[in-house]
């Protein structure tokens, strides 16, 4: 297995661009699989500096409807014309905002060539042979609290707090990929009856909204619940998030930045 950052906050390669959205290529044995799209071209651009041709991926994943997940799908559609993506149906029909700052939409635009491509995934199931998709993830554990910014439109036309009934989180040989985990990291993993190595993506853990306290608590808990699982985080997870359960969680947490590549 192999999975390259392809669009990411962060990055310590100079030829590489990068944004606040999201995107990797995972590479098994048996599935090529594009997770999230970033939030424009960037990771189709990083690719190409990379040496990597889009052409052979086999799936799309959607994690959630955001546009700095989804919002490069539109230029994907048009370097490959094959892969299938899965996505769960009310992150295409939902209309969602966040009030960090001003009011303003963060809602993924989708084209009308992904009609025919797409696999509506709305319940935990496999797509493929080692293949799962976790939907509607309970929440039994604490949320992140920067999900309080974070909205959806109902049909009347009124804002929401979003429920994320739309994310979805992926499972494939030992690897769960969280994408900005709003669902909670701890329900997240919870929710995923497979052994999990590998953990990857975003935790929504954002500098100023938990505490201190709070943090080295969790982190406390998942070191004690998931002692031989390795993390690796960057998107949508603090700088001073990720020191202080790093404090806690030593080896068994990592940053991954744009280019980067781990097998």
């Amino acid at each position: 297995m192999k999975w390259t950052i392809l669009s990411d906050n962060r990055t310590n390669d100079c030829r590489l661009q990068t944004e606040h959205g999201l995107s990797i290529l995972l590479e098994t044995d048996k599935h090529r699989i594009l997770l999230d799209t970033g939030a424009s071209d960037v990771f189709i651009r990083n690719a190409e500096r990379l040496g990597i041709d889009l052409g052979m991926v086999d799936y799309v994943f959607i994690s959630h409807g955001h546009s700095d997940h989804a919002g490069g799908l539109r230029y994907f559609v048009e370097h490959n014309r094959q892969a299938k993506i899965i996505v769960s149906p009310d992150a295409v029909s939902g209309q969602f905002y966040s009030k960090r700052g001003n009011l303003h939409s963060i809602t993924a635009e989708w084209p009308e060539e992904i009609k025919g491509r797409l696999i509506p995934v709305d319940n935990t199931c496999e797509i493929a042979d080692d293949l799962h998709i976790i939907a509607h993830i309970p929440q039994t554990h604490p949320m992140p609290q920067g999900n309080k910014h974070l909205f959806i439109k109902n049909a009347d036309g009124d804002y929401e707090n979003d429920d994320f009934r739309h994310e979805l989180a992926l499972y494939t040989d030992g690897l769960l990929f969280t994408g900005c985990a709003h669902s909670g990291l701890e329900n997240i993993l919870a929710a995923c009856p497979y052994p999990v190595r590998t953990v990857v993506g975003g935790f929504h853990l954002l500098d100023g909204h938990e505490t201190e306290e709070e943090l080295t608590e969790l982190a406390q808990r998942l070191t004690e619940a998931y002692p031989r699982t390795r993390f690796y985080t960057s998107h949508c997870t603090g700088d001073r998030v990720y020191e202080v359960m790093k404090s806690v969680m030593g080896e068994q947490l990592r940053f991954f930045r744009c280019g980067e590549e781990t097998f």
